[in-house]
């Protein structure tokens, strides 16, 4: 069984024991977050929504919350000495484990 979730601007495809990062969350760590906007639900018959799948929703708990590794970024003009700019970057995320999935 799977379910396509939508979460921070983006879906994902999860199923029960699977760990996946999504945008930080503003929940504890050992939290239970429960996730209602459910795009497909596959089982023994596949429910998909219009946006939604009414009554569906993916239960997971929150195992951490952290960032993700600095990605530099160089901006700088050909042919121009002073116009050089380096800046760096790390995007939040929380780590969730899927639980159940109910439909």
């Amino acid at each position: 069984m799977y379910a396509i979730i939508e979460t921070g601007g983006k879906q994902l495809k999860v199923e029960v024991g699977q760990s996946i990062f999504v945008e930080k969350l503003d929940a504890e760590p050992e939290s239970i977050v429960v996730i209602d906007k459910v795009v497909l639900v596959s089982d023994a018959a596949t429910k998909i929504g219009t946006p939604y799948v009414e009554g569906a929703k993916v239960t997971c708990k929150v195992v951490k919350q952290g960032k993700e590794k600095k990605i530099h970024i160089f901006k700088y003009k050909a042919k121009k000495g002073s116009t050089r700019r380096k800046q760096g970057h790390r995007q939040p995320y929380t780590k969730l484990t899927v639980e159940a999935i109910e439909a």
